[in-house]
């Protein structure tokens, strides 16, 4: 018999003996984890850590294509700039350029402006790393070029796109961004 202030009556008949018990909420033997058990919950773990592992490659992926749009959107938006200024007046140009920037380092060096002397404009605070490629060296198109040609005339820069040979999540490749 035992009663819940952890004392245990002994004995039977007349004389009753009560002791008590020293440690009434020790581990017994079979209260710890058998070697099946642990393996299960080593197994669980790996099962939602390998579940994980794609699911972070897809967003790394995701992100790099985000960085990717927004630094093609930016140059050809300084290139638009650059033809605007062109068509303004605001600078020499090339006869043969059509208006358009001869690389991206023009847009990043700046011109100078026929108004004010002196004074450059700048279009490009710097060249984007591709995300795609980690560098800067960008793929290049112009006007003279065809428009399924990968390689650039050199006259002047109308479009630009990446050089890697990837393809995206959508199914595109990324060079025809």
């Amino acid at each position: 018999m035992s009663s819940k202030s952890g004392c245990r009556v002994q004995g039977s008949g007349r004389r009753v003996r009560y002791t008590l018990n020293p440690k009434p909420y020790t581990l017994h033997p079979q209260s710890g984890l058998t070697l099946v058990e642990l393996i299960i919950c080593v197994a669980i773990v790996a099962l939602l850590a390998s579940a994980a592992i794609p699911i972070a490659r897809f967003q790394v992926k995701r992100t790099k294509e985000r960085e990717l749009r927004r630094d093609l959107w930016e140059m050809r938006d300084a290139i638009d700039h650059y033809k605007d200024a062109a068509d303004k007046g605001a600078f020499q140009i090339k006869a043969d350029s059509l208006g358009y920037p001869p690389d991206l380092q023009t847009l990043v060096d700046g011109v100078e402006v026929t108004a004010a002397q002196g004074k450059k404009v700048k279009f490009l605070r710097r060249i984007p790393v591709d995300p795609m490629t980690n560098n800067t060296d960008w793929g290049l198109r112009s006007n003279q070029d065809d428009t399924d040609s990968d390689s650039f005339g050199g006259q002047n820069v109308f479009d630009v796109h990446s050089k890697s040979t990837g393809t995206a999540l959508d199914g595109t490749k990324y060079s025809t961004w």
